[in-house]
């Protein structure tokens, strides 16, 4: 019987010990960047006039065009998926890039996103067509915005202004952004990364405080 005891130990060990050092690997890897350096909110304002950056924010950031009812939708997802679970986390923020001229649509939306979650880290930002473009252009990604410069694909930028994203997803290939209207792809793979960016930041922060207290 101990013969067994210790041939099944002997087995059974290395292989949890190979399963738990995967598992840790992956869990620690940090979220590919895609972009370096995209373009800063310069001339954006919120619904309440004031400026909005994406340096020293963990970002989402979106495209809704001039027809926002459109993506009502799609912010709802976001806010339940997304938003609702993470806008506590310090610096973490939603940023929706809207023409002038919607903004009566984006408080009505902002009403009922505030039935989901506080929207203290969600803003509605508005700037010129020619400046929604800029920042769009500057992610570099292989999508592109439709004639009233929205796109259901949502991006995630870290504190430094770098795109995040996925190289080599098993089914899409590079992934620079996440379909909102894809209720499976925002729950699944957008949280599972967001999940990864923050977790990032929570050990740089640890990290930090421990070689603070040396």
């Amino acid at each position: 019987m101990k013969k067994y005891i210790v041939l099944g130990i002997l087995f059974i060990l290395p292989i949890t010990a190979y399963v738990f050092f995967a598992m840790s690997t992956n869990y620690f890897k940090p979220l590919p960047i895609l972009t370096p350096s995209v373009a800063e909110l310069d001339g954006f304002k919120t619904l309440e006039g004031k400026p909005v950056q994406l340096e020293n924010r963990i970002t989402v950031l979106g495209f809704f065009g001039s027809d926002l009812e459109a993506h009502r939708a799609y912010a709802y997802n976001l806010a339940q998926k997304i938003y609702s679970k993470n806008h506590e986390f310090n610096e973490f923020q939603f940023v929706i890039l809207l023409p002038e001229g919607t903004e009566s649509q984006a408080e009505s939306i902002e009403q009922k996103l505030k039935q989901i979650a506080p929207t203290d880290a969600w803003f509605f930002a508005f700037g010129s067509d020619e400046n929604i473009n800029l920042v769009f252009q500057s992610l570099n990604s292989n999508l592109t915005l439709d004639s009233n410069e929205s796109t259901p694909y949502v991006f995630i930028i870290d504190k430094e202004r770098s795109l995040r994203g996925r190289k080599a997803d098993d089914k899409e290939g590079a992934m620079y952004g996440f379909d909102s209207s894809n209720i499976a792809e925002i729950n699944n793979k957008m949280s599972d990364d967001v999940k990864v960016l923050l977790a990032e930041y929570r050990r740089a922060l640890k990290k930090y405080k421990s070689n603070r207290e040396i």
